[in-house]
């Protein structure tokens, strides 16, 4: 039998993220209640940095074998650039690593110049360890069909294993780049028209500005925020609703970089619905008192009449609903609850509801198909490759409008800003004007 000690470190990082995992399973089952809030906040944080950790280390240690290892068989490694470029490749990897801490020590008012770099990192990170793959199962598919019929020499055997990490490093840098980039511009504006069934002929043409996903944390801050809430402004809304992962800290820690959302002033008022991010914080009461502080109404499971101003008799019902996310934290007093945010709600009137997540967008439907109009994110169009796949195949609507039978509509925010990486790549940062049309 073979022991711990005897397995290779990737075995040993996988073992320890399963432990990892285990242990946030056991403190979400069985300790959740017993934890005082501030303890339960700080040990959900640690373990989630922790198992991103052990999973990372498994491709840390392939980034390490393919940038330096590789080099190190060959007569580049008795070059005087040898040494400072093992140097960059493990300051590289300690950096993309911490960028899971920074949510615990590292955030204010503004970002830190260590957060943006550590983030960047794991951007970068990512790319590589994806094009290292991609070009490793090129390279071994191309030795299947080719056959081992010719025999290729010790030194052009060398040369074309370094080959497939100076391509993966190149385009690496090349798309980290473009990322930053585009990340760094201001979100666009997409206006989408929606008719939305039984909406008064008094409301036709009333002006939704949707935002989401702003995560205000480590790499996003006040002045971002206050950009945001200018572009909004602009564009005179009748009713802003933002709908989840506003953040990704404490209420008290970031309070200043959140003071540019009180000069929301849509005329109809402004709204907010959880999403996964906020049940991550641990701190969703002190949020919903935050916000309510700037004029803001978290729609807690709950819903409020939209009552145009020229007649009372002409309304529709604006719902919200908890991120699904809090069921499975099994956060008190939270959780998807569409019958009570949907309470009075009938189908005479037009329904509009607010849900983090597409998955639940795709559940209240199910359950209540008479809903004409669901306004969602969480997706961020994938926010950059290549993990823009994996956010397609996860979620039943994945960006932009969806029609769902004959009167139902569904929108997904690509997001505001950004979570965590500074960089955005076959995606866009958007700020939603919905135009309701009376039918």
């Amino acid at each position: 039998m073979i022991s711990f000690k005897q397995l290779p470190l990737e075995a040993k990082a996988a073992v320890a993220a399963g432990v990892i995992f285990f242990s946030m399973m056991l403190s979400r089952s069985y300790l959740v209640e017993q934890l005082e809030l501030r303890m339960r906040r700080w040990l959900l944080r640690l373990q989630m940095a922790l198992f991103a950790n052990a999973l990372m280390l498994i491709g840390s240690l392939h980034v390490w074998r393919s940038t330096v290892t590789t080099f190190s068989r060959s007569s580049a490694a008795s070059s005087f650039c040898f040494v400072p470029w093992k140097i960059a490749v493990f300051m590289f990897l300690a950096l993309a690593h911490s960028s899971f801490f920074t949510l615990l020590f590292l955030v204010a008012e503004e970002p830190y110049f260590f957060s943006l770099a550590a983030y960047t990192c794991l951007g970068a990170y990512i790319i590589l360890i994806f094009f290292l793959f991609t070009l490793g199962s090129v390279e071994q598919a191309y030795k299947f069909l080719a056959g081992r019929g010719a025999k290729v020499g010790t030194g052009n055997k060398n040369s074309r294993a370094a080959m497939k990490p100076v391509l993966a490093v190149m385009l690496t840098v090349v798309l980290t780049v473009v990322g930053l980039l585009n990340a760094s511009q201001p979100p666009t504006v997409n206006s989408v028209e929606v008719p939305v069934h039984k909406l008064p002929s008094t409301m036709n043409n009333l002006k939704v500005v949707l935002l989401s996903d702003i995560h205000l944390g480590p790499t996003v801050g006040k002045t971002k925020l206050a950009m945001i809430v200018r572009m909004v402004k602009a564009l005179k809304p009748d009713i802003t609703v933002i709908v989840g992962d506003l953040t990704d800290s404490e209420a008290e820690i970031i309070r200043p970089a959140v003071e540019p959302l009180g000069e929301l002033d849509s005329p109809f008022g402004t709204y907010f619905v959880t999403g996964n991010h906020e049940y991550y914080t641990s701190d969703v009461s002190n949020w919903f008192e935050l916000l309510k502080s700037f004029n803001i109404r978290p729609l807690h499971n709950e819903n409020v009449k939209i009552v145009s101003p020229k007649s009372t008799d002409d309304w529709f019902c604006l719902a919200g609903v908890d991120d699904i996310e809090a069921d499975v934290l099994r956060y008190s007093g939270h959780g998807m609850d569409l019958k009570k945010a949907l309470r009075d709600c009938s189908s005479e009137h037009a329904i509009v509801l607010l849900a983090h997540q597409p998955v639940a967008a795709k559940w209240a439907l199910q359950e209540r198909p008479d809903i004409n109009l669901i306004l969602s994110g969480h997706t961020h169009g994938g926010q950059m490759f290549p993990l823009n796949a994996g956010a397609y195949f996860l979620n039943p609507f994945f960006v932009g409008l969806y029609k769902v039978g004959q009167n139902t509509f569904v929108y997904v925010s690509p997001g505001t800003m950004y979570f965590g990486i500074p960089m955005r790549l076959g995606s866009r940062a958007e700020i939603t004007e919905i135009i309701l049309r009376s039918p």
